[in-house]
């Protein structure tokens, strides 16, 4: 084991939340010349942003720690690298998860970037992950809190990044950070976790979605090819989406819910199905990209497990690497997986890395 030698100065990723303001108490007592910054990575047309609010906090928890802190704007980056990419697929009608996005090409990329050109030697978030770093290289471990693990979202990432950075609260458990929190009477210990994708907010999803791009309107069919009602458009659902369809008094008799189980985009039809049945369920899937954090080379068929949605239990698979990409067979089938969303593999507490789902085997293919 590398042990870590503490750096002359770090940047810590202030949120305004208790994560990072317990991430940089850590730093400090640990001995480093800690900097706060605060990220503005969007700004809100309607007005509705809570980021001034946010921003404040960070103020307010800098000053208790005595601690210097500014703001950099990286706006221009967040819209170019990632909002457009989530209207894009959304357009598509494919599911995407800007938050592995912002990752890869924010706080790990132009973040990283800024925290080194200005003179930190690493750069720390309030990431719930823990790094191992060895003669091998390094490696991304799951937080000791399974329940707040992230290291989900922070597959995109590259080992050359994971190098220059720290996560504080990788062997904690929430409960202990809000009692540091509280014990050190940090502004932000009692505040709510933020939750949802961060540009949203506590909007309504929908309706977000319309400012930005055209619904266009079309008919709702059963597997068979039956009309049952109208959807708004086809980017507002997901596959096993059963809330919202509007059908919910329909019933074959069956007294099932209805749920989605494809899009027909060329003819601008969402496909639904009363009840769970096959074709909500895949045998595999296929990515274009898989992203490798492990050093170790991987043979080109390997076994290990999976997750295809945070907060899913990981799940048996056997990868086969195929070029820049990789398809991954489950050893039970698998419900709702979604093009679009990330597949992240595990090697026990190990994450391996992952990429975007671009294509799905069903159990039983739709025909209509």
């Amino acid at each position: 084991m590398v042990e870590e030698k503490i750096s002359d100065r770090v940047i810590v990723g202030l949120s305004g939340g208790v994560d990072s303001a317990v991430a940089a108490l850590l730093l400090k007592e640990q001995g480093y010349d800690v900097t706060g910054v605060f990220m503005r990575n969007w700004e809100d047309r309607d007005g509705t942003c809570p980021a001034e609010e946010d921003y404040d906090d960070v103020r307010r928890v800098s000053e208790a720690l005595d601690m210097p802190y500014y703001t950099v704007n990286f706006t221009k980056e967040y819209q170019d690298r990632v909002f457009s990419y989530f209207l894009s697929e959304y357009a598509a009608g494919r599911t995407p998860n800007p938050d592995i996005l912002c990752n890869t090409e924010i706080k790990f990329k132009a973040f990283l970037d800024f925290a080194l050109k200005s003179g930190a030697q690493l750069l720390a978030t309030g990431h719930y992950a823990r790094l191992k770093k060895d003669d091998a290289g390094v490696h991304l471990l799951k937080g000791a809190d399974r329940g707040k693990d992230q290291t989900y979202f922070l597959a995109g990432l590259r080992p050359e990044q994971l190098e220059q950075v720290l996560f504080p609260l990788g062997a904690l458990q929430k409960s202990e950070v809000r009692a540091l929190a509280r014990k050190h009477a940090l502004p932000v210990a009692e505040k709510k976790d933020s939750t949802g994708i961060c540009f949203i907010g506590e909007r309504n999803f929908k309706r977000f979605l319309m400012s930005y791009l055209p619904a266009q309107p079309g008919d709702m069919v059963d597997e068979r090819g039956r009309r049952i009602g109208r959807h708004d458009g086809l980017m507002y659902y997901t596959l096993g989406q059963r809330r919202g369809l509007g059908i919910g008094g329909r019933s074959d008799g069956s007294g099932e819910s209805w749920f989605v189980i494809g899009k027909d985009l060329k003819r601008n039809l969402l496909i639904v199905q009363q009840g769970e049945h096959e074709e909500l369920f895949s045998l595999s899937l296929t990515m274009d990209k898989l992203n490798l954090i492990c050093r170790d080379p991987l043979p080109k068929t390997f076994a290990c497990t999976a997750k295809f949605r945070y907060r899913q239990p990981d799940q048996p698979v056997t990868v086969e690497r195929r070029g820049e990409g990789a398809l991954v067979r489950f050893a039970a089938p698998q419900r709702a997986v979604t093009p679009g969303q990330w597949c992240v593999l595990y090697q026990g507490e190990e994450c391996l890395g992952g990429g975007p789902i671009e294509a799905t085997e069903p159990m039983k293919r739709i025909e209509i």
